[in-house]
This record gives C-alpha cells, structure tokens and sequence, in this order.
C-alpha cells in the first residue's frame, strides 16, 4: 500500500470514530425528547415486536418516566449530561491531530483505545451502583467495543506508515560527489572549506 493509500484509509478510520463520537455526544443533550420517543415508537409502532421484549420496554418505560419528572421538578441534572455530551465533542476534536498528521500523532490513537477500553469496567462498576439492568451492561461496552474497531484499525495502518517511512529515511540514498567550489578563494578543490 502506498503512503498515499494509507493516510487516505486512516483518515477515513478516524472520519467514522470521530461522526461515532459526535453522534453519540450530540444525542447527550436531549435525552428527555429521546426517551419520549422511544417510548412512543415502542407502543406505537414497534408493539407487534415490543411487546415480546418486555425487559427492553419496562425499562424504556421507567427511564422515560424517570427523565420526564426530573427534568421537570430539577432541570439542573439535566446540565451534567450536557457537560457529557460536550466532553464527546471535545474529544472529538483531539482527533484533528491525527487526522492532519498521523504518525506524528499516534499517541491520540493510543489515548482513544484506552478510552474505549476504559468503558467496559466503568459500565460493569458504575451500572449496578445506578440501578441500572445488567443487559444494559452489554449496550454500554458496546460503545467502546465499536469505537475501538476504527480506531484500532487506524493505530495499526499508522504504525505500519510509522515503520515505513522510518525505513526510507535510513536507507542511504545515493549521493553525488560534491563540485569543487573554485569561486570561493578558501575551497581545496574538493568543495569542502
């Protein structure tokens, strides 16, 4: 694969991590809206299917219920999911670095794994601590599972990139003998002062 050919499919890695990102930030801030909807679709339209998962819909019911009194009565809790939602799109903008440059960059490939990585023990900690149905457990870590999947992708195509041109800057390159310099009155003749 060409250097070309590389950057061109670690950026296209990057693109899809980065829309993942945004899209799952930006979807932070109306969480209320959302559940509503949800909850709508769920007794609406999807009950010929719904209604057999009655785990997914008793849940859906009860976080809508939940969101919907809270952000009534305390808008204010409201702000932490937005400060959540900022801290995707604020991340998601580290990831210009490598976007640009790549292997200068690695290191924002590396940060983006372990952040990946760091959902899982966060969800299985953090979900029964909140009450929060360990089936939901596997929702969650699958943000992290899925976003690793672009991002490893891209970290192994840029290590590739890094030792490749690592190669070419040490292969020695032919070089031409130097011209006398016979202007300059201080040159021996070999070109060397």
């Amino acid at each position: 694969m060409t250097e070309s050919a590389a950057l061109r499919r670690i950026r296209a890695l990057i693109v899809v991590f980065v829309v993942g990102l945004i899209l799952s930030g930006v979807t932070a801030f109306p969480l209320g809206i959302e559940a509503r909807a949800l909850d709508r679709l769920l007794h609406g339209a999807a009950w010929p299917v719904a209604r057999h998962l009655t785990f997914l819909t008793t849940w859906i019911d009860e976080v809508t219920v939940g969101l919907t009194d809270t952000y009534a009565r305390h808008p204010y809790v409201a702000y932490g999911t937005d400060w959540l939602a900022f801290g995707h799109l604020a991340i998601a903008v580290a990831f210009w670095g490598p976007y640009r440059e790549p292997v200068r960059n690695i290191w924002v490939l590396k940060f983006g794994l372990i952040a990946c990585a760091g959902v899982i023990p966060l969800a299985l900690i953090c979900a029964p601590l909140r009450h929060i149905p360990l089936w939901w457990i596997a929702v969650d870590s699958s943000f992290g599972v899925i976003g690793a999947i672009p991002l490893y992708a891209a970290y192994r195509l840029t290590r590739k990139l890094e030792i490749s041109t690592q190669t070419d800057a040490e292969t020695p390159s032919r070089r031409l003998p130097q011209r006398p310099d016979f202007d300059n009155p201080l040159s021996d003749g070999t070109g060397r002062l």
